[in-house]
């Protein structure tokens, strides 16, 4: 942790007499040179003009960035020196940072771990000098990864944990995460909760893991919609535990001290070098040397005896300690005030392993390790989804082995709990297959589970009952066609034929429904009336496209299109359920990792609406209707939640049979018994 820091100091001290400390940046590509930073006293920044001064340092960043992936570590460090001087010159510390971040990228592909860690250190100075939450958290993800890559999974953890803390106070304020980000990380913001996910659950920290994962969804969100506010639950990250405090006690107090030093020595800097006193001159060295010190006597204490011992602790203790976490009891409450028995799963891809964590409100959350490479699960959705949008294909095999991936590692735990439903927060490429449509040898999972999907349960009120009162909007696209591009491609998109008889279903279950039908089904005549009703129907195309949110579109009969970004433009608090009954996923075959699925369900709880029915690929419309159909009137007539008449909808064309309805006989319907009719509908949001 500590070697050669006299040369450490050396270089360090170098740097800052001539340039000052900086700060932080984004990028996940690494450099493999061996080359000491030389740098040149007597140079002088060149001049520029100051419009001109962050594009030339931002230019400088991106050369020495290449320059490194080249092998050229001498000349990149050069080129980094030259960003520094400017940077001071113009006294632009946010870039000084960014500099700093990449100087430790190049000490860290070279393996010169301390001096890598002392610039890092620089930067995160500075950013907390300025205040720049964004850039704090990222620069602390940079200092985890680099523990991370020596094998040090507990001072990796604390760091990650920094980024997570930082990221979600800033989240409160979400424009400061829209600005650019330059290239000076080793790892993304996502990936840095992923990678803290899995250290947790390594060290079966299982509380902390839940936690962390379920800000994962909220950070996917935002890569993909940008500007994801948080709230008070999102705010709190995460817990620091026992063992880890003095460290985290000690850090801030060195980074505070470093700080007002740092804030002196701005002042003194902005005096012109010609203009400066002798005294200041000293002045300016003294301050360096001492926040250098500082630095140092954290590194030392990192090293100590004392340290290590808390640190062996640390996985041992913190996963009895860190119960009571207040993040995971707010979901056991939730939990336990549903009408059902639920539990909460959350599924995490990683590279070797699929690992799983449910949440129960009776028990501390359990975890499951499941050792499957990704590229063999990837290839297992890829092949139920295939059979599944298929009727003539055998689902059964594929749809059997998902089980005893996702199921069957907690069906003890479900059964001891007397589990009714699923709530169901699917990560990456899980979200474009439905968790009903596993087989487990005998039956369906929805013939035992009703399944409730969810963005994220720090974002998910599972608890606001629906209305009493019934009232429906319903529109559809019967007829005509329609030319969209998609993506590089036009796609036509034709009328539903069975459209009209799905709505005039709708209407017969909800006496109080207003029909609009293709000219009459427009935005500008829809969506004003929307929160007039309780039921808002659309039985119209939907495309679920990978890309920008701007992708992805709902048709409105008249061949208008909202897109998924101005979704949430719609003001619908007094709606309980949205339906599309027509949408499609993984147009043109090419899947992502779901954001756009995960994207458009938080959209839809923007708009205030309680939860919405989505298909994850273009039903026949004869079996959509039929399943409309009895989805409503279940909806109508029974005293069940949305999830459990959905259930029983999907059921009755499993089974060929209509849902008795009082004491009317069930009766027979067309066969519909292959998911491909019942699966593809899934419940996102409030359930109830």
């Amino acid at each position: 942790m500590q070697p050669n820091l006299g040369y450490v100091r050396v270089v360090t001290l170098t740097l800052l007499s001539l340039l000052g400390f900086g700060m932080a940046y984004p990028e996940n590509n690494q450099v493999s040179t061996n080359t000491k930073l030389r740098l040149h006293l007597g140079e002088k920044a060149q001049a520029l003009p100051q419009k001109n001064q962050v594009s030339e340092i931002e230019r400088l960043n991106e050369q020495a960035i290449k320059q490194s992936q080249q092998d050229q570590s001498q000349q990149a460090l050069q080129t980094l020196e030259k960003a520094l001087a400017i940077s001071r010159e113009y006294g632009d510390r946010s870039w000084e940072a960014v500099t700093f971040n990449n100087i430790g990228r190049v000490y860290q592909s070279q393996r010169k771990y301390p001096e890598a860690l002392q610039s890092y250190q620089q930067a995160i100075v500075i950013n907390k000098e300025l205040g720049d939450l964004v850039q704090l958290g990222k620069t602390y993800s940079n200092v985890g990864y680099l523990f991370d890559i020596q094998n040090k999974p507990e001072l990796a953890i604390l760091f990650y944990k920094g980024c997570v803390i930082n990221r979600e106070k800033a989240r409160l304020n979400p424009l400061t995460l829209a600005a650019p980000q330059p290239n000076a990380y080793s790892i993304t913001v996502s990936q840095t909760y992923r990678i803290l996910g899995e250290r947790l659950l390594k060290q079966k920290r299982i509380p902390e893991a839940q936690r962390t994962i379920d800000l994962l969804k909220v950070e996917e969100l935002e890569e993909y919609l940008q500007n994801v506010p948080g709230n008070q639950r999102t705010a709190k990250g995460i817990d620091i535990v026992a063992q880890e405090k003095p460290i985290k006690q000690k850090l801030d107090k060195t980074l505070d001290n470093a700080v007002v030093l740092g804030k002196e020595l701005t002042k003194l800097r902005k005096i012109p070098p010609q203009e400066r006193s002798p005294q200041q001159k000293q002045r300016i060295e003294q301050l360096v040397l001492n926040q250098q010190q500082l630095l140092d006597e954290f590194n030392k204490f990192l090293d100590s005896p004392q340290v290590k011992a808390q640190i062996e602790q640390i996985s041992r203790t913190a996963r009895r300690q860190n119960l009571d976490l207040e993040s995971l009891n707010q979901i056991r409450d939730n939990l336990a005030r549903l009408p059902q028995k639920s539990a909460l799963i959350y599924p995490l891809i990683l590279k070797d392993s699929l690992e799983l964590v449910l949440v129960t409100p009776d028990s501390p959350p359990i975890h499951r390790t499941v050792a499957v490479k990704s590229e063999n699960l990837h290839q297992t959705i890829e092949n139920f989804r295939e059979a599944l949008i298929n009727p003539s294909e055998n689902v059964k095999a594929p749809a059997r082995q998902l089980y005893n991936w996702l199921i069957k590692p907690i069906e003890k735990d479900l059964q001891v709990l007397g589990t009714q439903t699923l709530i169901y927060a699917p990560d990456e490429q899980l979200r474009y297959i439905p968790l009903t449509a596993l087989y487990d040898g005998k039956q369906w999972l929805v013939q035992r589970f009703s399944v409730n999907h969810i963005t994220s349960a720090s974002l998910t009120n599972l608890n606001t009952a629906k209305q009493s009162n019934l009232r429906a909007l319903a529109g559809a696209f019967t007829k005509g066609n329609y030319e969209i591009k998609v993506g590089n491609r036009q796609v036509a998109f034709a009328g539903l034929p069975f459209a009209t008889r799905e709505v005039e279903s709708l209407a017969a279950a909800v006496p109080e429904t207003k029909k609009l039908l293709d000219d009459d089904f427009s935005p500008e005549v829809a969506v004003p009336q929307m929160d007039d009703y309780t039921i808002v129907h659309l039985a119209t195309h939907a495309a679920f496209v990978v890309g920008k949110p701007e992708d992805s579109f709902i048709l409105f009969g008249n061949g208008d299109r909202v897109n998924f970004r101005n979704v949430s433009t719609w003001s619908l608090p007094n709606v309980d359920l949205v339906v599309l009954s027509a949408c499609e996923t993984g147009l043109g075959g090419k899947l992502g990792n779901g954001e756009e699925i995960l994207g458009f369900g938080y959209q839809m709880q923007q708009t205030g609406a309680r939860a919405a029915i989505a298909s994850l690929w273009s039903v026949d419309d004869g079996g959509t209707q039929a399943l409309m159909s009895a989805f409503y009137n279940i909806l109508s007539s029974k005293k069940l939640t949305k999830t459990e008449a959905l259930r029983q909808a999907q059921i009755s064309l499993i089974s060929g049979y209509s849902i008795k309805n009082g004491n009317a006989p069930a009766r027979r319907i067309s066969n519909f018994s292959h998911p491909y009719y019942w699966a593809p509908f899934i419940l996102i949001g409030n359930g109830l």
